[in-house]
C-alpha cells in the first residue's frame, strides 16, 4: 500500500473490489500455509432452505471493565421479557442475543489497573455477565463477546464494505475526547466543572457527565453528515425509536448538523481492538465494532437470498438512554451505506437512581445485582424492575420499595387470592369449571359480569401494550386483575356460603388462571408455579400460550387442588 504522506497509510480496498478482486487482508487463522486466501466461509450453504425470519431481540452487549450492575440487570430483564412474550404468542423460534463488549481504551485500562493480561482480564469479566443472564432466568439463545473470531472477522468485512463504498477517509481528528464514554464531544457538548471528591477543575460531557480531554490526532472518519437527510426521513416514517420523547431529542439533535464520525485510533493510544484492514497502525473505533455484533450472530456477510435466516433485521434493540446516539444515528447511518435492513425498532429505557441521584460507584451508591436476586429472589427482583422501571424517564431503587410491592401485589394479592380461592371451594373447584363448560353455574349478576367482561378485555389490553414495546404497561394491566379480582371476591364474600358461590369462585379462578399465564414473560418460575397450584396442564403447551388467556378456554383445570404458599413471607437480614 501507498504510505500516506504524514505517515498514516491509506486504503485501497475500494479499487480492488470495484476490479472484483478478493481484498487482500485475511485474518491469520483463515490463511493457508502458502499464504494464499481462500474464498469467504458463510454460516450456511446456498443450498438449505430458507426459513421464516426468527423474531429478534437484543440487548446491548455489555463492558467488561467493571462488575454487572443493576442497570445491566433492568435491561436483561425487559430484554427477555420481549422474548419470552413471542414464545407466548406461538413465535417458537425467537431468539434472544446479549454478551460483552470486549475491546476499547476502558477496558486497556481496566487490565492494566488490575496488572492482568488484557485478553485474561475479559476472559474473567465476561463470566460475570455470563453469571448475571443465568441468575436473572434470562433465556438468551447466544452470548456474544467481541472477540470470538467470528465477530472479527464480521468487523472487517463491515469495514472493508463500507470503504469499498467510499464512506471512509483520512483526516486529523481534533476534540474532546472521553475514555468512558468512548467518544469525541464537540464543543457546544462539554462543560467545565468542579470533582466533588477531589475539588479539581475538570471538562466533562454535558450529556454523560463523564470527563473529557483535549485531543488531537490523525484517523479514517465515516462520512455520516451525508445521512443527515436519509436519517430525518427515516424518523418522519417509522415508529423507530420508543419511548416517543427519545426520538423528539433524536431528531432534533440531528437536523441540526451531522459531523462526520473519527472511526479509528492511533495504535499508540488503543492497541486493544480489532485493526483496520491492511493498517496496523490503527484500531477501529470500539463503537463501530460493538453494534457489528447484532450482524455477527445473525450470520454477517449474508448468504445471498438468506439474509434473514438468523433474524435480520433485529425486530427489537433493548438500550440504555445513554447509548441512544449510537443505537439511532450511527448505527442505521452504518447501515444505510451498505443498503443492510434498518432494526426495526429500539427501545430505548432510563436509568436507575438510588435517593434520586445517578448510581455511581465513586459515590458507593450501586446495587449488585447478585445480592438483590439473592435477597428477594429472581422472580422477585424480575417483578420490582419490570413493574416499577422507567422508560421514558429514571426509576428510583430501593429496597423498602421491593418489600412493598412483594407484599402487596405478590404475597397478598397474587399468593393470598390463591390460597383463599382454594380454600373456599373446599375441594370443589374442578366441578365449579365443569359446571361453567356446561352452562350451569347460577346466572351471573351485575358484580359478576363485570368481572367477567373485565377478565375478557384485559389479555388484548396487555398484547397492545407488548406491541407499543410497553412491558411495564403490559404488566400494570396485568396486576389490574389482581387488584380488581381481591376487590370482587372480598365483596361477594364467597365464604359465607360456598355453595351460592360458584359463579365467584369460577371467575377468580380464571382471574388466577389468565393472569398466570400472562405473567409467565416476567415471572417464569412463579408463574408457573401457580399455573401448576390450578392444574393447568403442563403437558400441553397450548393450555398456556396467549390463545388460552382467555375467558372460558380451557374447561380442564382444577382437578384436586390443594392450598400452597406461593409466595411466602419475606426474611430479611439487616
Amino acid at each position: 500500500m501507498a504510505p500516506y504522506r504524514g505517515g498514516f497509510r491509506a486504503l485501497s480496498w475500494a479499487g480492488q473490489f470495484l476490479g472484483h478482486k478478493r481484498p487482500a487482508w485475511r485474518c491469520a487463522s483463515c490463511r493457508t500455509a502458502t499464504g494464499t486466501i481462500p474464498p469467504r466461509r458463510y454460516v450456511t450453504t446456498t443450498s438449505e432452505k430458507v426459513s421464516k425470519k426468527p423474531y429478534y431481540v437484543t440487548t446491548p452487549i455489555f463492558y467488561v471493565n467493571a462488575a454487572p450492575h443493576v442497570g445491566h440487570f433492568y435491561t436483561m430483564v425487559i430484554a427477555d421479557i420481549l422474548k419470552r412474550w413471542q414464545v407466548l404468542l406461538g413465535n417458537k423460534n425467537a431468539q434472544l442475543l446479549t454478551g460483552t463488549d470486549e475491546h476499547g481504551m476502558k477496558i486497556q485500562q481496566a487490565a492494566l489497573a488490575a496488572g492482568m493480561d488484557t485478553q485474561a482480564f475479559c476472559d474473567m469479566n465476561c463470566k460475570t455477565f455470563e453469571a448475571l443472564a443465568k441468575a436473572a432466568n434470562i433465556d438468551n439463545d447466544h452470548f456474544i463477546r467481541t472477540t470470538d473470531p467470528a465477530h472479527k472477522e464480521a468487523v472487517q468485512y463491515f469495514w472493508e464494505i463500507l470503504n469499498h463504498r467510499g464512506y471512509i477517509y483520512t483526516s486529523k481528528h481534533e476534540g474532546w475526547y472521553s475514555v468512558s464514554d468512548e467518544t469525541f464531544y464537540p464543543p457546544t457538548q462539554v462543560q467545565n466543572s468542579l470533582d466533588p471528591s477531589t475539588g479539581r477543575k475538570r471538562m466533562v460531557s454535558t450529556e454523560t457527565g463523564k470527563e473529557v480531554e483535549w485531543s488531537s490526532e490523525t484517523n479514517y472518519h465515516f462520512r455520516l453528515s451525508a445521512f443527515q437527510d436519509r436519517l430525518l426521513e427515516f424518523y418522519s416514517s417509522t415508529d423507530f425509536i420508543a419511548p416517543g420523547n427519545y426520538k423528539t431529542d433524536i431528531v432534533k439533535s440531528v437536523s441540526s448538523g451531522l459531523s462526520d464520525l473519527s472511526i479509528s485510533r492511533p495504535v499508540e493510544r488503543l492497541t486493544w481492538g480489532i485493526p483496520v484492514p491492511g493498517d496496523e497502525t490503527q484500531t477501529i473505533y470500539v463503537w463501530l465494532d460493538a453494534l457489528v455484533n447484532y450482524l455477527t450472530r445473525a450470520g454477517y456477510p449474508f448468504v445471498p437470498g438468506q439474509e434473514s435466516r438468523l433474524g435480520w433485521p433485529a425486530d427489537v434493540h433493548v438500550v440504555g438512554k445513554d447509548i441512544v446516539r449510537f443505537h439511532c444515528v450511527y448505527w442505521p447511518a452504518f447501515l444505510m451505506a451498505l443498503d443492510l435492513p434498518l432494526p426495526r425498532r429500539v427501545l430505548v429505557h432510563g436509568h436507575w437512581t438510588m435517593n434520586r441521584e445517578k448510581m455511581s460507584k465513586s459515590t458507593g451508591n450501586v446495587v449488585n445485582p447478585f445480592f438483590a436476586i439473592d435477597r428477594f429472589g429472581v422472580d422477585t427482583m424480575r417483578f420490582f424492575l419490570a413493574y416499577q422501571g422507567g422508560l421514558v424517564g429514571d426509576a428510583d431503587y430501593d429496597n423498602s420499595f421491593i418489600i412493598r410491592d412483594y407484599k402487596k401485589m405478590l404475597q397478598w394479592g397474587i399468593g393470598n387470592l390463591a390460597h383463599r380461592t382454594i380454600g373456599c371451594a373446599k375441594g370443589k373447584l374442578r366441578s365449579y369449571i365443569q359446571d361453567a363448560a356446561a352452562d350451569k353455574l347460577p346466572p351471573a349478576t351485575p358484580a359478576d359480569q363485570e368481572h367477567q367482561s373485565l377478565l375478557e378485555h384485559t389479555p388484548g389490553k396487555v398484547a397492545e401494550q407488548m406491541e407499543k414495546l410497553n412491558p411495564r404497561a403490559a404488566l400494570q394491566d396485568i396486576m389490574t386483575i389482581i387488584e380488581r379480582t381481591n376487590k370482587y371476591f372480598h365483596a361477594a364474600e364467597p365464604w359465607s356460603n360456598p355453595a351460592e358461590s360458584q359463579r365467584v369462585l369460577y371467575n377468580v379462578a380464571e382471574s388466577l388462571r389468565i393472569s398466570g399465564i400472562l405473567l409467565q414473560p416476567f415471572m417464569p418460575s412463579k408463574s408457573n408455579e401457580l399455573l401448576d397450584i390450578l392444574r393447568v396442564d403442563s403437558a400441553d403447551p397450548s393450555k398456556r400460550s396467549f390463545p388460552a388467556a382467555t375467558f372460558g378456554r380451557d374447561p380442564d383445570y382444577g382437578e384436586d387442588v390443594k392450598k400452597s404458599v406461593l409466595f411466602p413471607p419475606l426474611i430479611i437480614e439487616e
